[in-house]
């Protein structure tokens, strides 16, 4: 029977540490299953792994459970005073949050405005060191949702721990709730609150 370690619910860099503590644990061949909710936790659990030379594997059995599976031959392979992570291995987030507030950047043609936003939304994607948080708020509600030409993007920053937030009261307004496609959905109160704790705040 496997050992099951769940982290469901948890940010990193407790998932690692859990899984860490439970490799410290181990004295003969064993799999270690650990269940978690988010692609970052996956990614730094098969990180450690990896560093430790162990096999691990990751598979998607619901829409927030992720597992990883990490086989151990022996306790060789695991040291005996495992030290746990100061911080979240990957983690590329810096301090900065970007608030869209419109589907299109700058003024002028819209046609044009919705073409530089998808390249800036892109490029931000690209960045060596990503945001913590982008915030979409009124016509920027519209890029997080069925249709948008950045919903690759986004994803992609999400699946590296980057929070993605639209706005409820915008979506509702729109009538484009149920067209959410990434990210969560949050409120004034919250963004007020994101905006005010960021070291740094960008508006395209």
């Amino acid at each position: 029977m496997a050992l099951v370690v769940d982290a469901r619910g948890e940010q990193c860099p407790i998932p690692v540490v859990k899984a860490t503590k439970a490799l410290a644990g181990i004295t003969a061949p064993e799999v270690l299953e650990v269940h978690v909710d988010n692609e970052t936790a996956v990614q730094n659990l098969l990180r450690m792994a990896a560093g430790r030379k162990l096999q691990a594997k990751s598979e998607k059995l619901g829409e927030r459970d992720l597992l990883v599976t990490v086989h151990v031959d022996g306790a060789a392979q695991v040291p005996a005073a495992a030290e746990e992570p100061a911080a979240c291995p990957g983690d590329l987030r810096g301090d900065t949050v970007v608030a869209v507030g419109t589907s299109h950047m700058g003024s002028g043609s819209d046609e044009l405005g919705a073409i530089l936003m998808k390249g800036f939304l892109y490029a931000l994607s690209q960045q060596e060191e990503l945001p913590r948080t982008v915030l979409f708020y009124n016509g920027g509600a519209r890029l997080t949702t069925e249709g948008s030409a950045s919903l690759e993007d986004l994803k992609t920053m999400e699946t590296q721990g980057v929070e993605i937030l639209t706005c409820g009261t915008c979506l509702d307004f729109y009538g484009i709730k149920d067209k959410l496609q990434v990210g969560g959905v949050t409120n004034m109160y919250a963004i007020v609150e994101k905006l005010t704790r960021a070291r740094k705040v960008i508006r395209p």
